[in-house]
């Protein structure tokens, strides 16, 4: 077995994953399915899915809190190559589990990550026939790239088991610990500086809440309709009988053509002219002159090792200048030279940025949001099959929402047609909002298809999209934090700032610093909640210790955990050898 840093790309899914509840964390599932070609038994599926996992160490490494010492952070162990227990699931009636359901709980069981690969796999067969392998991931392990690569192996092999003919692979040149170590090195240091160094002047520019006055809005709407504006912060999202989050889809054949003529006439991607169509509903809803977006980018082009199988892909921050009422041709200039200017500085350790972020916010004094999340990715296997628009509304994200973003949108281009999904936090966006982005999200783009001038201008978005008028004035950022003047005298202060010198090797604490500005490491956090844990407290979350609130107000948040019937604490069930 062999040990190794996370990858720079691995850091940013290691934070999301631990920000979610463990029955919530099958967000970060990929599920990838594979239709079985005649000729190809179940003994082959086996046998082509354990060679994957043989070739590819991405498949066999396992993730730990740490190396076993105070002060180190979070590795990734690779196991010698082996053969992957792959499940047989029949779809006749049978009495056994169907394999829908088999399928569903493969892909929503939270993965160990310490303890079980980051793979499962199950075979569907009928009358004995292998018909369809679905192969369900943890997002550590892979990206979009990733899985394609998985996919074409897959076809490869099949394709020559099924013509009794051997597969020619090609071989693996690079491997996850070849990348890791490569970020260790100092030509990597010098892009991960100039990088960071391009990230604290873009956030610098940010308002701290850039939807601070829809956000008010809300809460005058709730406390309008007789309910507690503050019971949600008390309570829980429960408190009120609005969901969390929202998320619809809307999917439009037309959108296609359309945006491939828009993006050819200005010599762009089409994925900026989304881009530019969600910057434009963004500053129209929020009355801004600039919007923040955080866009996924692979990284593959980064460094030496494109071919790595991994997890690579982080978000970059693209911030565009929307002021002076401008052209959408002219926005769609601004956000592709602001995109390529931010691409440049996308390959560096995203648990380097959360700690910029809650620096900053220390300073500032409140926290400070980064704006909207998207993410295009091209579907080329996938059909709408339909001719017009349609919005379809899906049930409430509850895993998403627990991440902590505004909003989310994702623009799926299929093969005749294009998918756009926004998800968003209830706080911004009631369900009008959502569906009027949706839609003016198409309207913008096919006006501009429409157009032989450079497209609608900025004030004139709101209305074409049918969203409520902008904010007159923008509004200032969230609430200043609470202050902590008080010593570290109650029993939770102390535990907290007992599991961050322990985590981290520190000398005594000032708790009125938040957990960054005292020497907390983002990527460590998980380490401190387990710690906390395994001496009785819980309440506090991977976000809320990533933030700028100080680390004494944080103690306030920690309960107790309540004893096992036993009177044995997990950690003394671990040393009876009973798995709690």
């Amino acid at each position: 077995m062999r040990s190794a840093n996370l990858c720079w790309g691995q850091r940013y899914m290691w934070l999301r994953v631990h920000q979610l509840p463990p029955g919530h964390q099958h967000e970060t599932h990929v599920v990838l399915t594979f239709d079985v070609p005649p000729g190809v038994t179940l003994a082959h599926c086996r046998a082509m899915i354990t060679s994957l996992v043989r070739r590819h160490e991405t498949l066999r490494t396992t993730y730990h809190l740490d190396a076993g010492e105070p002060g180190t952070g979070p590795v990734q162990r690779i196991h010698p190559p082996g053969a992957l227990k792959v499940m047989e699931v029949t779809a006749e009636r049978d009495g056994t589990a169907a394999p829908a359901e088999v399928i569903e709980e493969l892909s929503t069981r939270p993965f160990d990550l310490a303890g079980e690969w980051p793979v499962r796999a199950v075979v569907i067969t009928a009358g004995g026939v292998a018909k369809r392998a679905v192969v369900v991931l943890n997002h550590l392990a892979v990206d979009v790239w990733t899985l394609g690569e998985l996919k074409r192996e897959l076809r490869t092999q099949a394709a020559g088991l099924a013509a009794r003919r051997p597969a020619t692979l090609m071989p693996v040149r690079h491997r996850p610990s070849d990348l890791a170590r490569h970020e260790t090195s100092a030509d990597a240091t010098v892009v991960a500086a100039r990088s960071v160094a391009y990230w604290q002047e873009q956030v610098a520019a940010l308002p701290s809440d850039p939807f601070a006055a829809r956000r008010r809005e809300g809460a005058r709407r709730r406390e309008g309709a007789g309910r507690d504006p503050f019971a949600a912060l008390r309570d829980g999202p429960g408190a009120t009988d609005e969901p969390p989050a929202r998320h619809a889809t809307l999917t439009s054949p037309s959108l296609l053509e359309a945006t491939r003529r828009v993006a050819a006439r200005y010599g762009v991607w089409p994925s900026l002219v989304h881009l530019a169509a969600h910057t434009a509903l963004t500053a129209a809803y929020t009355g801004l002159d600039s919007a923040g977006l955080l866009s996924f980018v692979s990284n593959r082009e980064s460094h030496p090792y494109p071919d790595v199988l991994t997890c690579m892909f982080s978000p970059t921050l693209v911030r565009v200048d929307c002021s002076g009422d401008p052209t959408f041709a002219e926005l769609l200039a601004r956000v592709a030279a602001a995109f390529e200017r931010a691409k440049e500085h996308s390959y560096l350790p995203y648990d380097e940025v959360t700690e910029l972020v809650s620096r900053e916010g220390s300073r500032r004094g409140q926290a400070v949001r980064l704006g909207s999340e998207v993410n295009f990715i091209k579907q080329r296997t996938k059909d709408y099959g339909g001719r017009r628009t349609a919005v379809a509304w899906h049930p409430v994200p509850e895993a998403w929402a627990h991440a902590g973003s505004e909003t989310y949108l994702r623009v799926d281009e299929w093969r005749d047609a294009v998918a756009v999904s926004l998800q968003a936090s209830s706080a911004v966006m009631d369900g009008a909002a959502v569906e009027a982005f949706l839609r003016g999200h198409e309207a913008l783009i096919l006006a501009c298809d429409d157009s032989a001038t450079a497209g609608p201008r900025l004030g004139d978005v709101a209305r074409l999209a049918g969203l409520p008028d902008p904010p007159l004035v923008a509004a200032p950022g969230t609430a200043a934090l609470p202050s902590w003047d008080r010593a570290p005298a109650d029993e939770a202060a102390r535990a907290l700032a007992g599991a961050v010198r322990l985590v981290h090797a520190l000398p005594p604490l000032d708790l009125s610093d938040s957990y960054t500005l005292a020497g907390g490491r983002a990527l460590r956090i998980p380490r401190v909640l387990a710690e906390l844990r395994e001496s009785g407290w819980e309440g506090l979350t991977l976000q809320q210790l990533a933030g700028p609130v100080p680390l004494g107000v944080l103690a306030g948040l920690l309960v107790p955990i309540r004893p096992l019937a036993d009177d044995h604490r997990p950690s003394d069930l671990m040393r009876l050898g009973v798995k709690p």
